[in-house]
């Protein structure tokens, strides 16, 4: 415990270090070159309040029409009559997402929504034991445990 506090007081003592100039060059570029990028290349945190707004009423306007019954195959078809002419390859991509959208609308009409929602939780739940165990495998691997009471 001595020679740790009389080397912490040593170490205190000591002026700071520069960096090297190369790296502390490379580093004010690299903060200059983010700081400039336009901000729909930025963070969604760093998005303006008013894009994010827009953003999640789009998002939630397009998981809307998907959750709301047969939106999709309506779409579907007024493309695909849309297209027929000059891009005849998009009919049978069309036809193949409207048969996909029938299929899944089928289900959400058969399947129970107590088992949907049973099927959501049991999700979630492995979702966040998949977190949960990543952060321990890092942990257990890559963080070295302190050693304050170690007298070495």
């Amino acid at each position: 415990m001595k020679a740790e506090r009389l080397l912490d007081e040593l170490l205190r003592g000591l002026p700071l270090r520069r960096a090297p100039a190369a790296l502390e060059l490379r580093v004010c570029r690299e903060l200059e070159r983010r700081a400039a990028r336009p901000w729909w290349l930025r963070g969604f945190s760093q998005w303006p309040a008013g894009a994010r707004a827009a953003f999640v009423a789009v998002c939630s306007a397009i998981i809307g029409l998907t959750i709301r019954d047969g939106a999709w195959t309506m779409v579907a078809r007024t493309l695909s009559d849309a297209a027929a002419g000059p891009l005849s390859w998009t009919h049978t991509t069309v036809s193949a997402i409207t048969s996909a959208c029938e299929v899944a609308a089928l289900l959400a009409r058969v399947i129970p929504a107590t088992w949907l929602y049973g099927g959501l939780t049991a999700g979630i739940a492995l979702y966040l034991a998949l977190f949960g165990l990543s952060a321990a495998g890092y942990r257990a691997l890559y963080l070295q445990p302190s050693l304050a009471g170690d007298p070495q």
